[in-house]
C-alpha cells in the first residue's frame, strides 16, 4: 500500500468523525477532521511529514523554512522537518504564535533564527476550511520578512479556504481534499 493510501486509513479511522460540530471559524458542520488524532499518532505524523516533504521539495522555489500556527500545525512542522533532515535536504521548522510573546524577545515567530533572512518558506496546516487562519499567519511571516512561497494542508474541506487562499495569490495544495478522503 502507499503512503498516500495508508494516510487516508489513518485519517479515517483516527480524525474523521461525523456528528454536529462547530468549526474554528464558527460554521456548523455535520463531519469533523480532527488533524491532530493522526498529525499525533507516529505513523500519522511520519506519513504527514513525508508526504508534505514531497510537495515541498517538488515545488519550483527552493524552500528555507517550513512554518504553521501552532497548534495544529507544530507537530506538522517538526514532522517536515525531520523528514527533510533524513533525506539529506534540511529545512528548519518555524511556529507562529497566536499573539505574540509576552516576555522576552516578544516574537510571533519561534524558530526565526534557523530561517535565512527573507527566504521563501512554506506553510503547513492539519485542515483548511476558511483559509482564515491560514491568511493570519501570512500576514505575520510577510511581516517579518518573510515569503511565502508555498500553502499546504493534509485536508482540505472544500469549503472555499482554496478560493480565499488563492484570491490573496496563494494557492494551497492538499494532500486529500473532503471529495478524495470520502472517496467521492
Amino acid at each position: 500500500m502507499n503512503e498516500r493510501q495508508r494516510l487516508k486509513e489513518l485519517l479515517l479511522e483516527k480524525s474523521y468523525r461525523e456528528g454536529t460540530f462547530t468549526l474554528t471559524s464558527g460554521k456548523t458542520s455535520d463531519f469533523y477532521v480532527d488533524g491532530k488524532q493522526t498529525t499525533l499518532d507516529a505513523e500519522g505524523a511520519y506519513l504527514c511529514g513525508r508526504l508534505l516533504f514531497d510537495l515541498i521539495r517538488n515545488h519550483p522555489e527552493k524552500i528555507t523554512g517550513v512554518g504553521g500556527m501552532t497548534l495544529g500545525a507544530d507537530p506538522l512542522v517538526t514532522a517536515v522537518s525531520l523528514i527533510s533532515y533524513l533525506e539529506k535536504e534540511p529545512i528548519p521548522a518555524f511556529i507562529v504564535r497566536k499573539e505574540a510573546k509576552g516576555h522576552g524577545t516578544g516574537n510571533f515567530i519561534e524558530g526565526k533564527n534557523n530561517l535565512v533572512p527573507g527566504g521563501a518558506v512554506a506553510l503547513v496546516e492539519d485542515v483548511v476550511t476558511t483559509g482564515g487562519t491560514l491568511i493570519k499567519v501570512i500576514e505575520r511571516v510577510e511581516n517579518e520578512g518573510f515569503k511565502v512561497a508555498l500553502v499546504a494542508t493534509v485536508v482540505d474541506r472544500e469549503e472555499g479556504g482554496a478560493e480565499t487562499l488563492a484570491e490573496q495569490g496563494y494557492p494551497l495544495k492538499a494532500i486529500f481534499t473532503r471529495s478524495e478522503l470520502m472517496g467521492k
